[in-house]
């Protein structure tokens, strides 16, 4: 009754959007699409809610076939896509009511389900969709997803442009919905919010990398990583680039995250090869790779 996908691959023109995607999301799990725009997550989605056909391959949703049993798959599911796609003209109350009579349905009847939501926005509940701020927007569009009590729900990047109290405020809302037994599908492209998920896949150019719980993704990340800073920021990437033992760079926050690709690294030397670069205030220490660093390793493979 959750998701399943075999070997499911679009195009469009020449750009392969999705190639050969294959996973199972289980009923009542948490399940995260971590990647950068352009990876193909808004296509799958677009997929899994019978909005496109795939160009091969095949998927079910709630024990429901995608291409076969599309109109069932449609009252069965709850879709929030990326950009707010409600009525702008339409107060937060109508448009509730507006999709609960689509579903042939009352806010009253799955007020339970939307309880903790729809609380926080009731007080505007007159006010006109267009004029919420980008919290409440996402608070009622993710009401509208769930009034007609959806058995799996899909949210492609729900967070995208909130505010980080908003966003903490979102994750913790899905925690709760999940326990009342919804499969929920969420794609975003921010790596700290992976860690949130069950389980999730990293995808990048329409192919997934990598399924794992979080926790065993981390890892699996194949080197020793240190936290390296200096004076100049610009300057540090420059030469951490140029060095001849570097396996990998990226700036994460104040500091530069680095690898070596020595099996014997001894960050002494690093530091008098900077020094040698006219760099000062030095800082090397080792520290634990992120999500995002086993992301940007695979990618790089």
């Amino acid at each position: 009754m959750g998701i399943s996908v075999k070997n499911i691959s679009k195009s469009y023109g020449k750009v392969k959007a999705l190639e050969d995607i294959s996973f199972t999301i289980n009923h009542g799990e948490l399940f995260g699409l971590i990647g950068p725009d352009g990876a193909g997550k808004t296509t799958l989605f677009r997929i899994l809610t019978t909005l496109l056909i795939a160009d091969e391959g095949e998927a079910s949703v709630a024990g429901y076939d995608v291409f076969k049993e599309y109109k069932s798959i449609r009252n069965h599911v709850g879709y929030m896509p990326g950009r707010f796609s409600l009525y702008q003209d339409l107060s937060v109350e109508e448009n509730l009511n507006f999709f609960a009579t689509i579903f042939g349905t009352t806010i009253e009847e799955n007020y339970d389900l939307i309880k903790d939501i729809y609380v926080q926005i009731e007080p505007f509940k007159d006010r006109r969709a267009g004029k919420l701020s980008g919290g409440m927007k996402q608070k009622l569009a993710l009401s509208c997803a769930l009034i007609h009590k959806p058995k799996v729900l899909f949210l492609d990047e729900p967070t995208t442009g909130v505010d980080p109290v908003s966003r903490k405020e979102f994750w913790d809302m899905l925690k709760r919905l999940q326990q009342k037994n919804i499969t929920i599908l969420v794609s975003t492209p921010y790596m700290d919010e992976a860690a949130l998920c069950d389980r999730i896949a990293l995808m990048q150019d329409g192919k997934i990398l990598e399924i794992d719980v979080p926790g065993a993704i981390v890892e699996q990340y194949p080197k020793a990583i240190y936290n390296v800073g200096a004076n100049n920021m610009y300057g540090l990437i420059e030469s951490l680039n140029a060095y001849e033992h570097r396996h990998s760079v990226f700036p994460f926050g104040e500091f530069v995250h680095y690898t070596d690709n020595r099996p014997d690294f001894d960050p002494a030397s690093l530091r008098r090869y900077l020094e040698r670069q006219h760099l000062s205030e030095i800082h090397i220490e080792k520290t634990q790779p992120t999500i995002e660093d086993t992301f940007m390793e695979l990618a790089r493979q």
